[in-house]
Parts: C-alpha cells; sequence; structure tokens
C-alpha cells in the first residue's frame, strides 16, 4: 500500500474519438494507473466483459443507487444511465493509485463541482468526417444511432474549454505520446 493519496484524471471525448483506446493503453503502460470501473444500464458490446469494462446492472438498481447518494457523478447518455461509484473511486485515491475516469462532458461537470483538483483531459477526433468513418466502423450502431451520436458530439465538443488539456486524437501512437506528457 502507498503512503500518499492518488491523482484524478478525467478524460472526455464524442463517442468515437478514442477515449476508452487511450485510457486503456495507459493503463497498460504505467503500473500507477487505474479506472473505477463504471456502471451502466446498456447492453455489453461484442467482447466486453462485466465488472472489467463496464459494471453492467438494471436500470432499477442503477436507479437505487442514485437514490442512496453512491455515485459521484452519473448522466444519461444515448438513452442508458453511466455513473462512477463514489465507493470505487475514493478506494483507489486512498490507496495512492492514480485513477483515469473515462466519462462524458455531462459527468466530468459533475466531477469539477464535487472533486475540482483533478486534472480535465479532452480527446477530438482530426475531424467530425473521420468521427463518422469510425463509428460506421462500428458494428453495434444503427444508422439512427450513429446520427444521434454526431448530433451529440458537435454538442460535447463545444464543452472542450472547460477542460484543462485537450488532445487531437489523429495517430494513437501520437495521442498517447501527449497524454503521458
Amino acid at each position: 500500500m502507498k503512503n500518499s493519496k492518488g491523482s484524478l484524471f478525467i478524460v472526455s471525448a464524442p463517442s468515437g474519438a478514442g477515449k476508452t483506446t487511450i485510457c486503456k493503453k495507459i493503463m497498460e503502460a504505467m503500473d500507477n494507473v487505474k479506472t473505477s470501473v463504471s456502471y451502466t444500464t446498456r447492453k455489453p458490446r461484442q467482447g466486453e466483459v462485466d465488472n472489467e469494462d463496464y459494471s453492467f446492472i438494471s436500470e432499477k438498481k442503477f436507479r437505487g443507487m442514485i437514490q442512496r447518494g453512491e455515485f459521484v457523478e452519473w448522466a444519461e447518455v444515448h438513452g442508458n444511465l453511466y455513473g462512477t461509484s463514489r465507493k470505487r473511486l475514493e478506494k483507489i485515491i486512498n490507496d495512492g493509485f492514480d485513477v483515469i475516469l473515462d466519462i462524458d462532458t455531462q459527468g466530468a461537470q459533475q466531477i469539477r463541482k464535487t472533486y475540482g483538483n483533478g486534472v480535465f483531459i479532452f480527446i477530438l477526433p482530426p475531424s467530425m468526417t473521420e468521427l463518422r468513418n469510425r463509428l460506421e466502423k462500428r458494428m453495434s450502431n444503427t444508422k439512427e444511432d450513429m446520427e444521434r451520436r454526431l448530433r451529440r458530439a458537435s454538442e460535447e465538443i463545444r464543452a472542450y474549454k472547460m477542460y484543462d488539456y485537450v488532445i487531437v486524437n489523429d495517430l494513437l501512437k501520437s495521442s498517447l505520446g501527449k497524454f503521458e506528457a
């Protein structure tokens, strides 16, 4: 167990910009960095593992957790609920590990109000055309879902000014280097 508390890094991006990939690569490369696995009501995508990628729970259970104040932040995104467990987050930080939170802009705003002292990083796609291309490659996106994600992406991108750092994810290796710096 480490003696000092860890730091909090909040990473946000529009769907398809690469934030989850970047966060996973950072955690693979750095021993002192962990994530607090978020809860969600959405169905798992192919290859996702419960309690590793997300904790997949029912909407009823999620709403109960909201009522009991168990989330440090939560939001509804694309018709699904996502939230960060206060207990999980505080345990990791108190154990001396740095924490990366892969959350949307709504959640980031709540974290800034609650904690205020995290490092806020926004990941941008190189262009909206490239973002569309990335979303088209996801087999789980219907045309309607993709259009909704692109509209939401425009809204989220406008929030980039509330972040301490902005990284354009054009090439993964380059983006990882910027993040690690």
